[in-house]
């Protein structure tokens, strides 16, 4: 039996919102989707779909599993996000091999931009 990534949910109050969001900073158009859902990608793409589910309920306490997205410019892809509707959080690692930038989507949902050195 194989078993392959096939893609990465993020509960949503509005999920058109964020994956507008998403979309723009990935560069992922929207493929089929189910009602009131949006899947940026399809099934056996390259890269795993990312899927947006409706919740009713607003996010509680830090989730333990994020996104990172690698970037050659890590001020530049801050300012991407930020004019895209999401914000910093304020945290930055900065490491021998690189620099890690917490950011967060329009509902709060907690991502790395990761900029490699050499």
């Amino acid at each position: 039996m194989a078993y392959v990534w096939s893609g990465v949910t993020i509960d949503c109050l509005d999920p058109e919102r964020v994956a507008r969001f998403w979309s723009a900073l990935l560069g992922r158009e929207p493929g089929p989707s189910q009602e009131g859902w949006v899947y940026l990608g399809e099934r056996g793409d390259p890269q795993p779909r990312l899927v947006f589910q409706p919740v009713s309920e607003p996010p509680t306490g830090k989730v333990r599993i994020h996104l990172d997205v690698c970037v050659d410019d890590i001020d530049e892809a801050m300012t991407t996000v930020i004019s895209l509707g999401g914000r910093s959080t304020g945290e930055r690692h900065d490491y021998e091999g690189g620099v890690v930038v917490v950011m967060a989507d329009p509902e709060g949902h907690e991502f790395c931009l990761v900029e490699y050195h050499g």
